[in-house]
């Protein structure tokens, strides 16, 4: 392999080829620091045309890629495996925004680009990219692509690719796809883009994206909301869409527990109500219209809520830092349930018409398998995307409840399987969950799954062991 490294430090640089285990630590171990992989070397390329030599040199000697952006994934799609064979190609050197079309209303940049960074960008314009993430400061959009993220505006603005016109990847041969057409309209073939989005990194390599921007809303209106049930919620949803149409840009269900731990574990946000729920919801409306007609809106909205007896209380933000403390509250359950101790994830969607009578039937089947469990549920309601952990019962030891994950993925996943829904929404599957992607796809899917990745890649060295 020695020859393999001389070859890619010539095109890289020596500095950039990282071999020993202090400089590659960073990037072989995943977010939730559960798992830690081993490379032949971490590869730091600058350019598109540096990623593709490198992908050359590695078809050349069979060396397996595994392209990374933040590593900021929970499936561990964007380390390596324990063998040490595979490079480690970091996106993290392409991190330039290449141009911006105000008449087109897009922005071309590196795959590198943080998240933030390129919503900061469209704000400079007064603009708006409206992925939203809590990982934005450290995500990239190349890994959002490869994963095709979602977040909290889905339900107006849709997923990554919803908000992507055009690629630039890098093929499995070294070869350059100059995609980045900033088109809403081209019917020439098959969808290429859409492909490659999603595929974290196993038919190529994202190095650049051509965004959709949009209108910076004026005017924005959100609502803290206590129910019931998640029933009540889903009947909020649908009053809320029959009032607010398309004003409606976040609509986050969060279950008690969920809020109980942020509380916990960071006592430093001050309590919305003075009594519980089971259930609440995070309500964001926003518009081209003023402030005052924006609240009026959610006012109307919430009146006919309580009217209909489909709410218990609602609060309504009079001021953006009360907004951004809600969203604060949101935004840190995962962080709580982490500072609470060992969970197993699940990120998964269903029809929204039937996410009650899941999250009912499977909080019951859970219980009676591992009585005390606790379930932290929370999620996009608005497009049917929920996060549904499960932490251990109090005291109880959280490697020993670790031990039964593969019992409790078979719980949640049969059901939601049952009810037909995705085992993941947002996440992506990675080698994490590549076993359970096996049992609930089709015969018929898989088949053409696998003859798409050996039409890209028949050497399997683009991320091999993740999705099949």
């Amino acid at each position: 392999m020695q020859n393999f490294l001389n070859l890619c430090k010539s095109s890289i640089g020596e500095e950039n080829v990282l071999l020993n285990a202090e400089q590659q630590a960073p990037y072989l171990q995943d977010w939730r620091q559960r798992a830690t992989g081993k490379a032949l070397a971490v590869l730091r390329p600058a350019t598109p045309e540096q990623v593709a030599q490198l992908v050359k040199h590695c078809a050349k000697y069979q060396v397996p890629i595994v392209p990374q952006g933040g590593n900021t994934g929970l499936v561990l799609g964007s380390i390596p495996d324990q063998s040490g064979k595979a490079v480690v190609l970091s996106l993290q050197r392409l991190n330039q925004v290449r141009a911006i079309d105000l008449a087109n209303s897009t922005m071309t940049v590196d795959a590198g680009c943080l998240l933030a960074q390129i919503q900061n960008t469209a704000d400079e314009q007064n603009l708006l990219f409206p992925l939203s993430l809590a990982s934005e400061g450290s995500c990239t959009i190349g890994g959002n692509l490869s994963t095709n993220a979602g977040g909290t505006a889905v339900l107006r603005y849709g997923n990554m690719r919803d908000l992507c016109l055009g690629l630039e990847v890098i093929t499995a041969q070294g070869e350059i796809w100059h995609g980045l057409r900033g088109l809403r309209k081209d019917n020439t073939g098959y969808d290429l883009r859409d492909l490659l989005i999603g595929a974290e990194g196993t038919l190529g390599i994202i190095t650049g994206a051509v965004l959709k921007l949009y209108p910076k809303p004026i005017s924005y209106g959100t609502a803290f909301i206590r129910l019931n049930s998640i029933q009540a919620a889903v009947s909020l949803l649908t009053l809320a869409k029959q009032h607010c149409h398309t004003s409606i840009c976040g609509f986050e269900v969060i279950n008690q527990l969920s809020l109980q731990l942020v509380h916990k574990h960071f006592p430093q946000f001050q309590k919305i109500f003075t009594e519980e729920s089971p259930v609440y919801v995070l309500l964001e409306l926003s518009g081209s219209d003023t402030e005052q007609s924006t609240y009026q809106q959610l006012e109307q909205l919430i009146a006919s809520a309580l009217e209909a007896q489909i709410i218990e209380d609602a609060v309504i933000a009079n001021s953006l830092t009360q907004a951004k403390n809600c969203w604060a509250l949101r935004e840190s359950i995962s962080a709580a349930q982490a500072k609470e101790g060992k969970n197993i994830k699940h990120d998964i969607s269903l029809p929204i018409s039937v996410i009650a009578d899941f999250v009912a039937e499977t909080n019951l089947a859970l219980q009676q398998a591992f009585p005390g469990c606790r379930m932290v549920t929370f999620g996009h309601l608005g497009d049917g995307n929920l996060h549904y952990n499960v932490s251990p019962a109090c005291n109880a030891d959280h490697e020993q409840f670790l031990s039964h994950q593969n019992q409790i993925n078979r719980i949640v996943h049969d059901k939601t399987h049952e009810y037909g829904g995705s085992i993941s929404a947002e996440h992506g599957i990675g080698s994490l969950k590549k076993d359970e992607l096996q049992r609930y796809k089709s015969t018929v899917e898989l088949t053409m799954m696998r003859s798409i990745k050996r039409a890209l890649d028949p050497q399997n060295i683009m991320n091999p062991g993740k999705i099949i």
